[in-house]
């Protein structure tokens, strides 16, 4: 009547529910979809520090035998590999090239860029791929020759053509690195906050960063200096930039700030439309002349360039802050409650998913 205790392991029980709860509390802060040779393949970087690879023929395959008849939301999915990448969590994930001999680079809260050959990757069992690449933010000198603790990397981004990995850090600056030594080239100082997101404009030799200080600046790479300043400094108005896209073109950059996407057309330096959307907006991207958006709510929704909504689609994660786009069409949102989102070309959910850690 009252269950038998005899084979009761209390710790056991305990452990379990502190890794259900930890579960519940983990967020997908980015997903990048994978070069050749695999093309439907997604890496997942999450709050807890570890990088998650999938395939997308394994998850549709275990989405196909899921029990949903048991009341379960989703699926936890086992993937095809798994690394504790940094101490604390991975905020963004970044390919630096786009075949096998590509490198899968990381950023996260430790201050710390690592990068580990795609190829190794894909193909080890043990999860103990060692980092090909690994670049530290300097720590700034305070009274009496104190070193400040080391800022986190927020974003990265990458322009293989001239051997360059772009930081944004939470010392207010941005950070070109050479890859193949693995030392600062340039430094872009200006910003009055710290850096949330960057791109990488390789075709203007520029880079764009956004801040909490509720500015965009555009910078000349060769000489480091801010040719451009794109928002308010007025406190009043200061929302801040949490996200920034660039099209294939670079003509046209999508600026995530507050509650709205503010769309640029570079060439003419002319904001031609700002989009209102009801939750904070936390990532954007690009789909040719659309825009994706993502944010503090569970929608994925679809705008042209003058601010037309085209379509909104609900997603799992209660707060979204990762969109990635493959080249076939799908999309991966991922977010809150370690939940990654993908979604077909014509809008239906391929499958929902959280994914196991170590």
């Amino acid at each position: 009547m009252y269950g038998d205790a005899t084979n009761w392991n209390e710790d056991e029980y305990r452990e379990s529910i502190l890794k259900e709860r930890e579960m519940q509390t983990r967020t997908m802060f980015r997903t990048a979809w994978a070069p050749n040779p695999n093309p439907d393949a997604f890496v997942v970087a999450s709050s807890d520090g570890t990088l998650a690879f999938h395939s997308m023929n394994s998850l549709v395959s275990q989405s196909a035998a899921f029990g949903y008849s048991k009341g379960e939301d989703f699926m936890v999915a086992v993937p095809e590999g798994v690394i504790r990448a940094h101490e604390g969590p991975a905020y963004d994930v970044k390919f630096y090239g786009h075949d096998e001999d590509a490198l899968l680079l990381s950023c996260g809260d430790d201050g710390r860029v690592r990068g580990w050959k795609w190829r190794d990757f894909a193909d080890s069992t043990d999860n103990h791929v060692k980092p090909l690449l690994e670049l530290t933010n300097p720590q700034h000198k305070g009274p009496w020759g104190a070193l400040s603790p080391i800022p986190e990397i927020n974003a990265i981004s990458v322009d293989p053509q001239s051997g360059s990995v772009y930081t944004a850090a939470g010392d207010s600056c941005a950070y070109c690195w050479d890859v193949e030594t693995g030392k600062i080239k340039t430094t872009f100082k200006g910003h009055s906050d710290y850096l949330h997101c960057l791109v990488s404009r390789s075709s203007a030799s520029q880079i764009l960063t956004g801040s909490e200080d509720g500015t965009a600046r555009i910078w000349d790479c060769k000489t480091g200096k801010c040719i451009k300043l794109i928002g308010s400094q007025e406190t009043k108005f200061r929302f801040r930039i949490s996200s920034m896209a660039l099209d294939e073109s670079e003509s046209w950059l999508a600026c995530g700030q507050g509650k709205s996407i503010a769309v640029w057309n570079l060439p003419a330096s002319e904001c031609v439309s700002t989009i209102s959307s009801p939750a904070h907006v936390q990532d954007v991207m690009f789909d040719e002349k659309q825009i994706l958006s993502v944010g503090a709510e569970p929608l994925l929704r679809r705008f042209d360039l003058n601010g037309a909504l085209l379509s909104q689609i609900h997603c799992a994660p209660s707060s979204a802050f990762s969109v990635s786009l493959h080249p076939s069409g799908v999309v991966a949102v991922g977010g809150y409650g370690g939940l990654v989102d993908v979604i077909s070309q014509f809008g239906s959910h391929l499958c929902t998913f959280s994914s196991s850690s170590l």
